[in-house]
């Protein structure tokens, strides 16, 4: 019969195998989590970069070239990955809305927002709560993801897609349409 101490040891090089192999899996998933966020932050960039090449001159005289030689030198930051910012101190970039601008411009995550409150607005359901939405979302309702949830929100207003009628609670801007876009 073996001892006590034996099944101990044993049971804890198999609990160290676990933790190692853990331990490996942890480490490539951080190498592909690492080639995703560049990735992202590139389509970011790319996103960012079509929105200024599409926007409409301003009234301070800002011409064609202005905005191509921003879009160069935009290209040839993204090709030095290290003065690149962080991915997860990032922030999707979300381009003010103007009439004709279509809802493709945001990020996949923005535009499941607004189609949530396309469909509640067509539904009359009224305004949407962060806690309805990260349910809508399928997240659980903790203070930080509410936090988040609730900043996303706030940038969208101040962008112009969303309005906030009452304090926490958003709805589509009236000016912005359906999911094909800005008229």
């Amino acid at each position: 019969m073996p001892s006590v101490v034996g099944l101990l040891e044993q049971r804890e090089l198999g609990a160290r195998r676990r933790v190692d192999e853990l331990r490996e899996e942890a480490d490539r998933i951080q190498a592909e989590l690492a080639v995703a966020e560049r990735e992202w932050k590139e389509w970011a960039i790319a996103c960012s970069r079509v929105g200024e090449v599409l926007a409409p001159a301003d009234e301070s005289g800002q011409d064609r070239a202005r905005v191509e030689g921003t879009a160069s030198a935009a290209g040839e930051q993204a090709g030095k990955t290290s003065q690149v910012p962080d991915a997860a101190n990032m922030k999707p970039q979300v381009p003010v809305w103007r009439e004709g601008l279509a809802w493709s411009v945001l990020s996949v995550d923005y535009q499941r927002i607004l189609q949530v409150l396309a469909d509640r607005h067509r539904l009359h359901q009224g305004p949407l709560t962060c806690q309805e939405r990260a349910a809508a979302f399928g997240m659980d309702a903790v203070p930080a993801r509410m936090e988040a949830l609730r900043s996303t929100a706030k940038r969208l207003v101040a962008r112009g897609w969303l309005a906030e009628p009452a304090p926490g609670r958003f709805t589509l801007a009236q000016t912005v349409a359906g999911p094909g876009g800005g008229s």
